[in-house]
């Protein structure tokens, strides 16, 4: 059986995260796509909140995360961010985009990226 999909995406929140000195001590953008693994028929069902993923909450909680405490890696903060969504006892996988529109790199880009999956134990 597949599981059906509770998708965030292009959530910005500004974050001390990088490398460079530069980047901790302006900070920047970052954009976060998180796409949920859940069986959402019992909400449905019921039509209850309480028995899916109430991803207002979870969007506050994403945005701390980015806000907060830095890390040189964007991969780290993509870990970070799929250990918050894993939190959620209705979620059994996360796919977590972290976004870095203003890298520093020295050429023309669109977008730099990381992607990770993760499922429960």
């Amino acid at each position: 059986m597949s599981l059906d999909r509770i998708e965030l995406r292009g959530l910005r929140a500004r974050g001390r995260h990088g490398c460079l000195p530069a980047e901790r001590e302006l900070g920047q953008e970052f954009v976060v796509d998180a796409v949920l693994g859940l069986d959402t028929r019992p909400a449905a069902a019921d039509d209850d909140l309480s028995l899916t993923v109430d991803y207002g909450s979870l969007a506050d909680r994403l945005v701390a995360a980015v806000g907060g405490e830095p890390v040189d890696l964007i991969e780290t903060l993509a870990e970070r961010l799929a250990k918050i969504c894993l939190e959620d006892a209705a979620v059994s996988e996360v796919e977590i985009t972290v976004h870095k529109p203003n890298a520093p790199v020295p050429h023309p880009f669109t977008d730099v990226a990381v992607k990770i999956q993760r499922s429960r134990p």
